[in-house]
């Protein structure tokens, strides 16, 4: 380790964050710190990709009608909006819909493929689902329509008869790289698509460069949709994050503006909380083709015009995201026995659909305990299902399945449908498939520190080198610091809504130091005192300079 912090030339308690984090050698640090789109696995890996560039190019020769089908969320709308505009470009005859979330539901549907066959559609794209639509894709064949799908989660018992499937979670795809997300498939159909005669022919010397670009919406869906910032995910997000703080097409300006948020500063911390639930808010209370229009639009002043009613649908989202989670809170403070209740199972039938996914990962917050949160639609149960660390959902409610009618998503989130007369039955298997597979240690949050140091270390290079980290996100978290026996100074106070702001000293180094929602701690921090602190590193600005600030996560 000491060997690779020479090379480096970074600090041991730096060295040691990235050993940890498999980064043992200078060439891996080097594609850490300076990815490229050479560090991209070969799109052909896929199992499947071969067919999906035949038959999609085979349809632009032929000028064919293409549909792209996606999600109405951020993966799902930013996927439909990257493919649809690097199709036209490339010449295709193309059209994208988006389902509506009460009367499509999620997915491919009848419905929606019903309104494919009645555009003259002859080729259906899916993007960010269809690994579940076996029946699905067999009617959109006897109406003579092919299907290609690029999709994440997870398969079930049979995969789709479709023209090709790509998705690296399948048994038989042995792509190296298995936690892309949906945009990050169909970017892979987009690389290949760029590397064949006929659309290479059309685009020319400038396909390089549009790959490039596209990397804005991967990076946005990315991140919004929490998957490990990794290999690939990590390239092509801090590939992403620097053109869209520097030449982001002009939907993402748009929405970047409208957010309040300063071009030039996105972090992917950003995206998550700000940039993302925008996106979704359309689609959680409206049209979510109205995101795909604003992220694929040409023109800036067409797209503030939907950023801004997208903006003001964020705020009706809250609103009822905020109603939603204290009415089920209230139920949970009723009836959640905090001893014996592995998991929270909830309905009401008057919930918004739109919401109940936020509400349950804010409920998984707040108990941690995974969570699902259900709403009638159309006569039966339909919800949301989030997780904590260490417990695959879908998993368990794969243990689940005969009480379901279908369910489909990832080891963190899930979608399902429950018929109304068998919600108790559910509930009760889903609750005895935690007690089985959760220990205590599970139930029990902690927080995991990278590295000790001591204030002294907080050098302007080490802060420098420390945001180099970044892009962070699952698997690359901003990385945790514990500083012991450090001074507590001045009169500790509470600062906006609970917010726990103080300044510690370590010998003559003197940092300030902030702990959101933290004012429970206040009699911990008493002037004077010695306390050990966990943090993580923020960066303020001091006389034209860039000082550390410790974003406090615990106090001892």
């Amino acid at each position: 380790m000491q060997s690779l912090s020479q090379e480096l030339g970074i600090s041991p308690v730096l060295t040691e964050i990235l050993v940890h984090r498999g980064i043992d050698t200078f060439e891996k640090a080097r594609s850490f710190f300076r990815p490229s789109m050479e560090d991209l696995h070969d799109p052909f890996l896929m199992n499947h990709m071969d067919a999906a560039v035949k038959r999609i190019t085979g349809a632009i020769v032929k000028h064919e009608h293409i549909m792209v089908f996606g999600d109405y969320d951020v993966d799902g709308t930013d996927s439909t909006a990257m493919l649809w505009k690097f199709l036209k470009d490339a010449g295709a005859t193309i059209d994208y819909f988006i389902p509506d979330r009460i009367k499509d539901g999620y997915g491919i549907s009848t419905a929606g493929i019903d309104h494919v066959h009645a555009s003259g559609a002859t080729l259906l794209i899916a993007v960010d689902c269809g690994i579940t639509a076996f029946q699905q894709v067999e009617y959109a064949h006897s109406l003579g329509i092919d299907v290609v799908i690029c999709d994440h989660h997870e398969p079930g018992n049979e995969i789709p008869n479709a023209a090709a499937v790509l998705d690296a979670l399948k048994p038989s795809c042995a792509y190296p790289f298995k936690y892309l997300c949906g945009c990050g498939v169909a970017f892979k159909l987009i690389q290949a698509l760029a590397a064949s005669e006929p659309i290479r022919s059309i685009l020319g010397e400038d396909a390089p460069k549009r790959l490039l670009d596209y990397l804005q919406y991967v990076t946005l869906a990315t991140t919004a949709d929490i998957v490990p910032l990794v290999n690939e995910n990590r390239v092509m997000v801090k590939l992403g994050l620097e053109l869209i703080n520097s030449i982001p097409v002009p939907g993402i300006r748009a929405l970047i503006e409208t957010s309040g948020l300063s071009l030039g500063r996105i972090s992917s911390g950003q995206i998550v909380f700000v940039l993302a639930p925008r996106i979704n808010a359309v689609g959680r209370l409206g049209d979510a083709n109205r995101a795909v229009e604003m992220l694929a639009s040409e023109s800036y002043d067409r797209a503030v015009q939907i950023a801004r009613v997208m903006e003001d649908e964020n705020f009706q989202r809250r609103k009822i995201d905020e109603e939603t989670f204290l009415q089920a809170q209230e139920i949970v403070e009723k009836y959640l026995e905090a001893d014996n209740d592995s998991a929270i199972v909830l309905h009401q039938e008057a919930w918004h659909p739109g919401v109940i996914g936020i509400v349950a990962s804010r409920l998984v917050e707040r108990y941690y305990r995974p969570t699902i949160m259900m709403t009638t639609v159309d006569g039966v149960a339909k919800g949301s299902a989030r997780s904590i660390s260490g417990f695959n959902i879908h998993e368990a409610l794969k243990r689940c399945e005969d009480k379901l009618i279908q369910f489909g998503g990832h080891k963190y989130a899930a979608g399902l449908t429950v018929e109304l007369d068998r919600l108790d039955e559910f509930r009760d298997a889903f609750k005895q498939v935690a007690a089985e597979l959760l220990t205590e240690e599970l139930l029990t949050p902690e927080i995991k520190i990278d590295a000790e140091l001591q204030l002294s270390d907080l050098t302007p290079k080490f802060i420098r080198v420390l945001s180099q980290f970044s892009p962070f996100g699952p698997e690359n978290m901003r990385p945790v610091f514990a500083a012991r026996s450090v001074e507590v100074l001045g009169q500790p106070r509470i600062v906006g809504k609970n917010h726990l702001r103080f300044k510690v000293r370590s010998n003559t180094h003197v940092v300030d130091a902030i702990g959101f929602n933290l004012g429970h701690l206040l009699n911990r921090v008493r002037s004077g005192s010695k306390v050990d602190v966990v943090f993580s590193l923020d960066e303020g600005e001091f006389a034209g300079e860039t000082v550390p600030q410790l974003k406090i996560r615990d106090v001892k």
